[in-house]
């Protein structure tokens, strides 16, 4: 490929978490509020932006499946795991799930988001998931966002960051690096709250 292909082809690199002045919709920016999917701050620290999330979320239908990736942590609390869950969703209907099962089975990579991708690649039998969502409940690390860049992942959505752990606005920023082939749309911060709550009372617990 010329080098001049390989530029036009490059996503933006500037930001890979959808951001934007905070002055639009503001019946829509309270509802986020409400509802508690949105704080204003995100759990890594960054002011949250609401323009273009607010554009996403007025898409005619828009449905949010972060609790059905919160019902994936959840099992994946109930076996031991970490509680980690997530969905893929294409033309409105998951299908894929997974929670982490790493320890289920000896299996380093068995993250949510890679178990929930591959089971989704089985439905549609294809490595390529080029109109698909993925919704988690944790910033993915960078062993996972690879995994959805390979995927062409269209749309990433994740709850709670992962300060130490994550890669996409945490760490080493995977999406926005010159190396990656193909960087979905993110939005972060969906039901962050509940998302960092199943995580710290796991720990919580294991200390006790």
């Amino acid at each position: 490929m010329s080098d001049s292909r390989r530029k036009d082809s490059a996503p933006n690199r500037k930001s890979a978490v959808r951001q934007a002045p905070r002055q639009n919709s503001p019946v829509l920016m309270s509802s986020f509020y409400a509802a508690n999917l949105f704080p204003a701050t995100s759990s890594s620290g960054h002011s949250r932006d609401f323009a273009l999330i607010a554009a996403v979320m007025a898409t005619d239908p828009f449905h949010s499946f972060m609790p059905q990736a919160l019902e994936q942590a959840r099992q994946a609390a109930d076996a031991g795991e970490v509680p980690v869950g997530a969905v893929i969703v294409h033309q409105g209907a998951i299908i894929g799930r997974g929670y982490n099962l790493t320890r289920t089975d000896n299996d380093p990579s068995s993250h949510a988001e890679i178990v929930a991708i591959r089971q989704a690649c089985r439905a549609l039998k294809t490595d390529r998931l080029e109109d698909c969502d993925l919704w988690v409940t944790l910033e993915p690390c960078t062993m996972c966002a690879g995994v959805i860049a390979h995927a062409r992942i269209k749309r990433l959505y994740y709850g709670a960051a992962d300060p130490k752990g994550g890669a996409v606005d945490s760490g080493v920023h995977f999406f926005a690096a010159a190396t990656c082939h193909h960087a979905p749309e993110v939005y972060a911060g969906f039901e962050e709250v509940e998302a960092a709550n199943l995580l710290q009372d796991f720990f919580k617990n294991r200390r006790a």
